[in-house]
């Protein structure tokens, strides 16, 4: 199937969805190359001003259309109740009334897309029957396309329009009559379609606007009427497409007395009612905001995104995917300043020539990017206006036509810059670098948090490489694997542990444990609870052989130090001679054993007090064969508890999935057994795991 046909195909399944499920809106999204950014293909109903921040998404973001795809599944948001409660940002991105139904796109079962639908608020259940059975059929009909055809992603994410439903044509009279009717309204009439292109506007309303008829029709209401780019109106005109409902706002236009707007959306565009008022209450959300393309609803879009970036290369995502369409920039550096010197920490759509320029600039150099580092004022170069723009002889490299250098300041202090390049001349008018400004702003908050993030993520894993062992013994016989995966959420550590000590050339006693909490001194008592095991069981052999008593050790170790932290703790004594081993448990994960062609199962090792809590609890240990081709796996619970699912299902599906891969080599079968964990992405404990398999000797 060819380009074109299949894009025939995938529009016209689109329309049909929404035509059968009586949606308004309706949205294709596919996966670009890397699988992490959903890319708008296509689009039936939706207002102009939203394409824009919608036609690119990360597929980590917090929406229903990103969820769809990150969870395999449906998603159903019946209002903006549920919205808010689900899924916050996007609440505060869209904040009207509607419903939304996202589905994902799979292809050979690999989720390749997503597409949703939307129909005014409230709508109480999902799609059913007739509809549910519609809605299924389009996600098996667009699978198939991409399937036959392979996905024809759109590199930008400009999506295509797709034609709304028409109202049917009226009569010639009737048509005579309508237009006739609204001449002659006092109040005036103007007709838009879901872009804000001017279809009908009576005389009155061009007199209300500013203007006339010719100059004001088969234009964007707003490009027509400068004063209309307000934000304000531009936000009521998204709310009523989005919501189709009554949607009014009042206005002051520079040459008059307030205007009263009345919208009344319909499928196929918008109506407006304008009328004089005499009065009209302060209304500080709808004041006039500067006309310029920046407005208060994406400056919200991208600060609501920003505050869920956690990483220096988050917020650049962030940056890159919402700044450069918002402001029409075509590259972007970030700098940030380190030892008297800007260091490029992201960049996008610049020249090496450029990049060479910039980095590792000394914040003493005579330009741009050094006096606004060193003053935190802006620079803008290339319009040849106004105070604060610099000589032509100091544009940096790269060919660009205009530039802007913003200062990444934050409580009172500048952490870099950002430079932004044009490829036209560029008027810098007041209101558009007051804006430019705002938004650096915006981004030296999340990049010092980010850097503040990274800045302790490092220390916790340097700790936390310190803690656990470097390396496992060797001991004959026996084959071992181990990991250690932090939590992706946090402080990105926890107290999570695993050691294995050699007692002589056939038994080793190995432990794994987890420390209550997710700090720093969560860490730091694993540090002191897996030394003094260690220590203690290396210098005394018989004490290794006797893990109840190893666990008894631990214990008073633990009210010893009254750190009021508890921890629980597994000890495994293995005697390959003997072909067996023992095992004593505080509150800890069962362990788990796979038999020679047999399947795994979790040994039953009764549970004593989690250590830290009893001075005279007991732990009593249990004899389990332990005979060549075996393996054992010891695990800590963030590798199998998930909110929606029992503890003990999710030891089964470990269990199932350590029978099913038990042959692989060991470091092959750590790494397919935290596949099993809950999504990475969202992962909000830290996992140990410990492989250990009973050698077949050597014939």
């Amino acid at each position: 199937m060819s380009d074109a046909h299949l894009t025939a195909a995938l529009d016209e399944t689109l329309m049909w969805a929404a035509r059968a499920t009586a949606a308004h809106i309706a949205v294709l999204y596919l996966l670009d190359d890397t699988e992490q950014v959903l890319l708008m293909q296509a689009e039936l109903g939706l207002p102009g001003p939203v394409v824009g921040p919608w036609s690119r998404m990360r597929r980590a973001s917090d929406t229903p259309v990103a969820a769809s795809v990150r969870l395999r599944e449906r998603i159903w948001v019946a209002d903006p109740e549920e919205l808010a409660r689900r899924f916050p940002a996007a609440s505060l991105l869209a904040p009207y009334h509607f419903s939304i139904m996202a589905s994902p796109i799979a292809v050979d079962g690999q989720v390749k897309g997503t597409w949703a639908l939307i129909w005014p608020a409230p709508r109480t259940s999902p799609p059913q029957q007739g509809e549910g059975e519609a809605i299924e059929r389009v996600s098996q009909r667009l699978g198939e396309l991409l399937q036959d055809g392979g996905p024809p992603v759109l590199a930008t994410g400009s999506p295509r329009v797709l034609p709304s439903p028409a109202a049917a044509a009226p009569e010639p009279g009737t048509a005579t009559a309508a237009a006739g009717f609204a001449e002659r309204l006092r109040d005036g009439c103007v007709a838009v379609d879901l872009h804000g292109r001017v279809t009908y506007v009576n005389p009155p309303a061009a007199e209300l606007l500013g203007g006339s008829v010719p100059e004001i029709c088969d234009r964007v209401l707003w490009e027509a009427v400068g004063w209309l780019r307000d934000p304000f109106f531009k936000d009521r005109f998204r709310a009523a497409v989005v919501g189709q409902r009554l949607t009014c706002c009042t206005l002051h236009p520079p040459h008059g007395d307030p205007i009263e707007i009345r919208m009344h959306p319909g499928p196929s565009g918008v109506s407006l009612q304008l009328m004089c008022v005499d009065e009209a209450p302060p209304d500080p959300d709808g004041s006039p905001v500067s006309a310029q393309p920046h407005g208060v609803h994406n400056l919200l879009h991208m600060a609501a995104t920003l505050t869920s970036a956690l990483t220096t290369s988050q917020v650049i995502d962030v940056v890159t995917d919402h700044m450069l369409p918002m402001c029409g920039v075509q590259a972007m550096t970030i700098l940030v300043a380190e030892g008297g010197r800007m260091r490029i920490i992201g960049s996008h759509g610049c020249s090496p020539e450029l990049l060479n320029h910039l980095d590792f600039l000394p914040l003493t150099s005579v330009g741009p990017v050094g006096d606004v580092a060193r003053t935190g004022r802006p620079a803008f170069l290339g319009d040849g206006q106004g105070p604060g723009d610099q000589a032509p002889d100091a544009m940096p490299p790269g060919g660009m036509a205009a530039w802007a250098f913003l200062p990444l300041a934050f409580a009172d202090r500048v952490i870099g810059v950002c430079v932004l390049a044009f490829d036209h001349p560029r008027r810098f008018a007041g209101a558009e670098r007051a804006t430019l400004t705002s938004l650096a702003g915006m981004m030296a908050q999340a990049l010092d948090r980010a850097l503040l993030y990274e800045a302790k993520d490092n220390v916790a894993h340097c700790l936390q490489t310190n803690l656990l062992p470097r390396r496992l013994p060797e001991i004959e016989g026996l084959e071992t694997a181990a990991r250690y995966t932090p939590a992706t959420r946090g402080a990105g550590i926890g107290g999570d542990f695993y050691d294995l000590i050699r007692l002589h050339d056939s038994a080793a006693v190995a432990v794994i444990g987890d420390v209550q909490g997710h700090n720093m001194a969560a860490a730091a008592l694993m540090g002191q609870v897996r030394t003094a095991i260690h220590t203690s069981v290396a210098a005394d052999a018989h004490l290794g052989g006797d893990p109840g008593g190893v666990l008894r050790h631990a214990n008073r170790l633990l009210l010893d130090l009254d750190t009021e932290l508890f921890t629980s703790c597994l000890v495994v004594h293995l005697d390959l001679r003997l072909r067996a081993f023992s095992a004593a448990n505080a509150g800890h994960m069962p362990p788990l054993l796979r038999v020679p062609h047999g399947s795994a199962e979790p040994v039953d090792v009764p549970p004593g007090p989690l250590l830290g809590i009893d001075p005279d609890a007991e732990y009593h240990p249990v004899q389990v064969p332990f005979s060549p081709g075996a393996v054992l796996a010891l695990y800590t619970d963030g590798l199998v508890e998930r909110p929606d699912t029992h503890l003990g299902e999710a030891i089964a599906g470990l269990a199932a999935q350590l029978t099913q891969a038990a042959d692989q080599p060991l470091h092959r079968l750590s790494e397919t057994l935290l596949d099993c964990a809950p999504d990475a992405e969202q992962r909000c404990d830290d996992i140990a795991l410990l492989l250990l398999k009973h050698q077949q000797p050597a014939r």
